[in-house]
């Protein structure tokens, strides 16, 4: 299978939710759902702010330790761009379904793959951005994020393979908040200081645009980076949104 590297998303398409979105890329779908702000029970509530649920569902058997360590890291993030403190006293709750993984190029790179968590985690935090942007929940800002892996030759591939990643010598996660901020790092493997600001920079041109040399920098609109790509997705949702008006006319 090869592994799509082109990000897809759908948004509000779920009945009953407040906000709702699938984002699929490099071979993984994932399907979010969120409800908020909503009454959350007394033992849970918080008095200057809303609590915030994060819930990981993998696409077979039930949630393990792994899902639980993904739902930490996704809580830390979200919790410091989401304004919770304008809702005390309430939850929001935001569900994401993995709904298909990518195929492994070879069989060996399966157990590499399942040791793994960082491979997942782009896509889970692309989905439940673009969820909480449909349900027009009050954000202090967004974020955009990328894979890394550094082959053993020091070459850097983005958004990676299985296979690439089970020869690759380390993998990283990186998410920049709009301002060009560093969101959130996530590293395994071995590398040193140099590996690790050409990491950087090529993760921080693959999510803000290759023109953005610094966090200032407007972002290239023809260049493929996520947050243009979201910037779109939001745009089209929009213009939907507001077709009827049009039809009025």
């Amino acid at each position: 299978m090869t592994v799509q590297d082109r990000p897809s998303a759908t948004l509000s398409h779920l009945y009953g939710t407040d906000g709702s979105a699938t984002f699929s890329q490099n071979g993984y779908t994932i399907i979010g759902a969120v409800n908020g702000p909503i009454e959350v029970q007394r033992k849970d509530e918080i008095p200057d702010e809303a609590a915030l649920e994060i819930i990981v569902r993998p696409a077979t058997g039930v949630g393990g330790t792994r899902e639980r360590h993904l739902e930490a890291i996704l809580h830390s993030t979200l919790r410091h761009i989401i304004l919770i403190q304008d809702h005390p006293r309430t939850l929001v709750q935001v569900t994401l379904q993995v709904a298909s993984v990518p195929e492994n190029d070879s069989i060996t790179a399966k157990l590499a793959q399942s040791s793994s968590m960082l491979p997942i985690l782009p896509a889970l935090l692309q989905a439940s951005m673009l969820t909480i942007l449909s349900a027009s929940i009050a954000l202090s800002l967004t974020f955009s994020s990328t894979l890394v892996a550094v082959t053993p030759d020091n070459d850097i591939v983005v958004n990676a393979s299985p296979y690439e990643l089970q020869q690759s010598t380390s993998i990283h996660v990186l998410a920049f908040s709009s301002n060009g901020d560093l969101l959130l790092v996530e590293s395994e493997g071995d590398f040193d200081l140099e590996t690790w600001e050409a990491v950087y920079d090529i993760a921080f041109k693959r999510c803000r645009g290759s023109n953005a040399e610094s966090p200032d920098d407007m972002v290239d609109a023809e260049d493929g980076a996520m947050e243009t790509f979201m910037r779109r997705t939001m745009q089209q949702k929009i213009a939907s949104d507001v077709s009827w008006k049009s039809d009025l006319q």
